[in-house]
């Protein structure tokens, strides 16, 4: 595991775009002092218990490369989908709306039908957190289309970050609103007889869920990426600039958009079946449940 977060981080580290040595030039010193000062100790303490090493894991600590790419990459991403979602709502119109408002209520009206059909007509109230999801995992699984820039869900720790707030979310939901013991009890199943031996089988499951969500969506995104490096360096500089590379980019271009999507729609598509484990409607609201979730989420571009 070190040793491939190592070779992840150098290989990176030699191929950042120049954003990021731009943010090293003027924050790296900075941010390599308070990485050796309060993150490098505490880090060399954890790993040297499994054997391992603040640089087997992380690469070599130097300003240069202070402020990691993935951590560049992720915050533009961020910015990006703020202002991705600014642009295409424009100036919103209930008589005519424009063509980014339409794209937006397109996507807004997808995953909104996605929550309803999966967790039922209370997850409206989880809409803005599913949302975010999406936006953000699309927007960062298409920066690596464009120069400059990188896909941040191609590092294992922005990945394995956006499992981790899943699963701390899916949780804290259950918590809140079935209680911790309820929360803990519905692990063990109905049957009472083998309650323990599913307790521990669905703990398990649980406990593995960030790992499976973020090594799942960097796996896919890491291979793309391989695939188009390592067509377009078949040959050089033939394969990266000929036209009959074009060809070559007609067809992987389109399926490395497949993936982007598919990704963000199964990040997504889990995160809502967590949510329905442990999230269920009040009893005395079951009828009028579907009016209720309905009204949250219908004024969300109008």
């Amino acid at each position: 595991m070190f040793a491939l977060l190592q070779e992840q981080a150098a290989e990176k580290a030699e191929q950042a775009p120049i954003l990021v040595r731009l943010v090293n030039h003027y924050f790296g010193e900075w941010a390599y002092n308070f990485e050796m000062k309060y993150t490098y100790p505490k880090w060399k303490w954890l790993l040297a218990k499994f054997g391992g090493t603040p640089e087997a894991a992380f690469g070599q600590y130097t300003p240069e490369n202070a402020i990691p790419w993935y951590t560049v990459m992720f915050v533009i991403a961020c910015i990006l989908s703020i202002a991705v979602i600014w642009i295409l709502k424009g100036k919103l119109s209930e008589d005519e709306p424009g063509h980014g408002q339409q794209t937006l209520e397109l996507g807004v009206l997808a995953v909104r039908d996605m929550i309803a059909d999966i967790i039922g007509p209370q997850g409206a109230k989880y809409f803005p957190i599913v949302m975010t999801f999406a936006v953000l995992i699309l927007i960062s699984n298409l920066m690596g289309f464009f120069p400059l820039f990188l896909s941040p869900t191609a590092a294992t720790s922005v990945t394995f970050a956006l499992g981790i707030s899943s699963f701390l979310y899916y949780n804290y939901i259950g918590i809140s609103e079935n209680g911790i013991l309820a929360h803990l009890k519905h692990f063990a199943g109905p049957i009472w007889w083998i309650a323990p031996l599913i307790f521990t089988i669905e703990l398990i499951s649980n406990l593995i869920r960030p790992f499976t969500l973020g090594i799942r969506l960097f796996a896919n995104m890491f291979a793309d990426e391989k695939v188009m490096e390592t067509v377009t360096h078949i040959a050089p500089p033939w394969t990266m600039f000929a036209v009959p590379n074009l060809l070559i980019l007609v067809v992987l271009l389109p399926l490395s958009l497949f993936v982007c999507l598919v990704q963000t729609f199964v990040f997504i598509l889990l995160s809502q079946l967590y949510l329905s484990e442990v999230s269920h409607p009040p009893h005395d609201n079951h009828a009028h449940a579907n009016d209720d979730g309905m009204e949250i989420v219908a004024p969300v571009l109008t």
